[in-house]
């Protein structure tokens, strides 16, 4: 008789750029395996900032990753036997990896997904608010508003070339070359 596995869990690590997204992420990737939790990490190919097949954060963190170019494709290379599976850059992914998210979890896999919630318009970024509304439990990080040091839930592009069309984000990946993060107060309305 085959054993079910128990159902998993969706767990969305989100804020703004700078915030700390990755670093926590690969924080409980690390506690998960040092707890022997056999770990699958996973990014979009569109983030080459540590280089190809790397999860890095902005503090020099880093664990090796699949990198892979849509929610499906993700989904094909999820183990079985993955206890954890880590999504790193999930606002890439776009709309489908809700229904992946959800299944991966309804087979026992626990999901952490880490993520923007919002554009550098200040404009809700799926698919994290839909994961959100969905998962288990949302960290909902800050960083600090560049401008006055207060907790910081926007970002904003500074390139010359920022244009509000989001669709071009994958000419846009960067970081503090790119972005600055900002409070309420100091975003641009």
């Amino acid at each position: 008789m085959a054993v079910e596995r128990e159902a998993g869990r969706i767990e969305v690590i989100t804020g703004p750029m700078f915030a700390g997204k990755s670093e926590e992420l690969l924080r409980r990737v690390r506690r998960a395996s040092i707890g022997g939790r056999r770990v699958q990490v996973f990014t979009h190919v569109l983030d080459d900032r540590g280089g190809a097949h790397r999860v890095t954060s902005h503090v020099g963190l880093e664990h090796p990753s699949r990198s892979v170019d849509s929610a499906g494709a993700l989904a094909a290379e999820v183990a079985p036997a993955a206890d954890v599976v880590a999504i790193d850059e999930a606002h890439f992914f776009g709309a489908g990896l809700v229904e992946v998210a959800s299944e991966l979890a309804r087979r026992g896999h626990t999901v952490l997904v880490a993520g923007l919630d919002v554009t550098f318009a200040g404009r809700p970024f799926e698919p994290l608010p839909t994961l959100m509304a969905l998962a288990e439990r949302v960290d909902k990080l800050t960083a600090i508003c560049v401008v006055c040091g207060r907790d910081a839930v926007y970002h904003v592009r500074t390139s010359p070339e920022a244009a509000e069309d989001v669709a071009l984000v994958s000419e846009h990946v960067g970081g503090v070359d790119k972005y600055e993060a900002r409070c309420r107060r100091h975003f641009p309305a």
